[in-house]
């Protein structure tokens, strides 16, 4: 079941400065998407940031 996008993209002012973050996380959609961009794979990602999940793809 896939969840709505709101679910895992939230904005707080206290939080990387607003910017849109994976589930409230000092983890920034930004951060995600270049790395993925770059060539880093998912499980890269989830390695290197162990409270990521894989529906937050």
């Amino acid at each position: 079941m896939k969840c709505h996008w709101s679910e895992r993209i939230t904005f707080h002012p206290g939080v990387r400065g607003g910017e849109p973050c994976i589930r409230g996380l000092a983890i920034t959609v930004a951060e995600v998407l270049d790395a993925l961009e770059e060539g880093v794979s998912k499980k890269t990602i989830l390695e290197r940031h162990p409270q990521l999940e894989w529906d937050d793809f």
